[in-house]
């Protein structure tokens, strides 16, 4: 499965790269989602009221400021500090094993699994931990894998400006795994190729065969 390839955008900068989301209106108060998660406790069939669970309304909207922090952060500030001592590096950069949480947009249920991404430097590059921060920008927020695939390649393209980008998600899906169909160990892959990684057939072997042969090791 493919997740939104693309050409290159020079130029252009996405709506998602350079700003947080923007609120919805009349957001509600910590208090309203506080009785929020008690009217879902009391839907399933227990007591909101009883001992073990007065507290949970409390610690389950402090989860959801973790799990969703993605919301309050800019994704271009991930990557905001570069160095230009690259010189005479004329090769991709590849991060693998980048393991990443999220959560599906359609049941609110978390997927998780590892990011593998790939860079081209032009005149600049990265620190490392700044791609796999990124990664977590994007994962910690309400997603679809394909989005998410994609959302991460054009940031990195946008921002960066590399001669090209590959990005390689791999994840297991709970709201497949323990519910509905309840498969679990299936793992679904998606890939963004953007510049030389979107024209050089090569260079997809290479990045794909350089992420295939960790994993295989690892076995």
């Amino acid at each position: 499965m493919e997740a939104g390839v693309k050409q290159r955008s020079r130029g252009l900068v996405s709506d998602h790269v350079r700003t947080r989301p923007a609120p919805i209106e009349n957001r509600p108060t910590r208090e309203e989602a506080e009785a929020a998660v008690r009217a879902l406790i009391a839907y399933i069939g227990d007591n909101p009221a009883r001992e073990g669970l007065q507290a949970t309304p409390k610690r389950v909207i402090a989860a959801l400021d973790e799990l969703y922090r993605g919301y309050r952060e800019i994704p271009a500030e991930a990557l905001a500090r570069t160095f230009g001592e690259i010189e005479p590096y004329e090769d991709f950069v590849l991060l693998r094993d980048i393991s990443f949480t999220s959560h599906c947009e359609h049941h609110m249920m978390p997927f998780y699994g590892k990011a593998h991404v790939a860079y081209r430097p032009v005149e600049r590059v990265v620190g490392l931990s700044k791609l796999a921060r990124l990664v977590d920008v994007y994962a910690r927020r309400l997603q679809t894998q394909e989005m998410l695939t994609s959302q991460i390649a054009t940031a990195i393209d946008e921002i960066l400006k590399p001669g090209g980008v590959a990005v390689l998600l791999e994840a297991e899906h709970t709201c497949m795994s323990i519910r509905g169909v309840a498969k679990p160990g299936i793992s679904t892959v998606t890939t963004s190729f953007l510049g030389t990684f979107h024209d050089s057939t090569e260079d997809q072997v290479r990045f794909v065969n350089l992420v295939r042969r960790a994993a295989a090791a690892e076995n």
